[in-house]
C-alpha cells in the first residue's frame, strides 16, 4: 500500500470531472487499498480517487471512531431520499477549514464493491453527508462551492499564501 499525496484547493485538477470504472481489477483494487491508507493516515473520514489526481468514480468512507467499517464505492450514484441536515464539514483537499453545510439527510447510493458486486446502501446522517462530500468530488466540486464568495475566496487566499510559503 501506498500513500498519495493530497491535492489541495485551488489546484485546477480538483475541478476534474471523474470517468467511470469499466472494470473492477487488481489496479483498482490496489487503488482502493491505497486510498484507504491516504485517508485513514491523514486522518479523514472520506476520501476520492480524484482528490489523489486520479480521476476514476471511486470513493472510501469509514465515519467510525475505530476505522473498523470501511466503505468502497465503484462508479456510485446518488439518490437523495429527503430530509436536510446542517453539518460542520472540513475536507483533506482544504485543510484547516471547516464551514457549516446544508446537505440531505437520508441518501440511496448504489455502486459496485471492491469485487465487482453492485449494491445499494440507504444512509442517513453523518454517512449521508460523506457520502454526498465524496460524490461531489467526482464531479469536480468542492465543499467551499457551497459557500459564499467572500469566505470561498478568503480560504483560496490563505491557502495560496501556505502553498507559496511552503515552496
Amino acid at each position: 500500500m501506498a500513500i498519495l499525496e493530497i491535492l489541495e484547493y485551488p489546484d485546477p485538477r480538483l475541478r476534474t470531472k471523474a470517468q467511470f470504472v469499466v472494470s473492477v481489477d487488481n489496479q483498482v483494487r490496489t487503488l482502493l487499498d491505497d486510498l484507504f491508507e491516504t485517508m485513514y493516515t491523514a486522518p479523514g473520514i472520506g476520501l476520492a480517487a480524484s482528490q489523489v489526481d486520479i480521476h476514476r468514480r471511486i470513493i472510501v468512507i469509514d465515519i467510525s471512531e475505530n476505522r473498523d467499517e470501511p466503505h468502497a464505492f465503484i462508479n456510485p450514484e446518488l439518490e437523495i431520499l429527503g430530509g436536510e441536515i446542517e453539518s460542520e464539514e472540513g475536507c483533506l483537499s482544504v485543510p484547516g477549514f471547516y464551514e457549516s453545510v446544508t446537505r440531505a439527510d437520508h441518501v440511496l447510493v448504489k455502486a459496485l464493491d471492491r469485487d465487482g458486486q453492485s449494491f445499494e446502501l440507504q444512509a442517513t446522517g453523518m454517512l449521508a453527508v460523506c457520502i454526498q462530500h465524496e460524490c461531489d468530488h467526482l464531479e469536480g466540486k468542492l465543499f467551499v462551492d457551497y459557500l459564499s464568495n467572500l469566505k470561498r475566496t478568503r480560504i483560496r487566499r490563505k491557502l495560496e499564501k501556505e502553498h507559496r510559503i511552503r515552496a
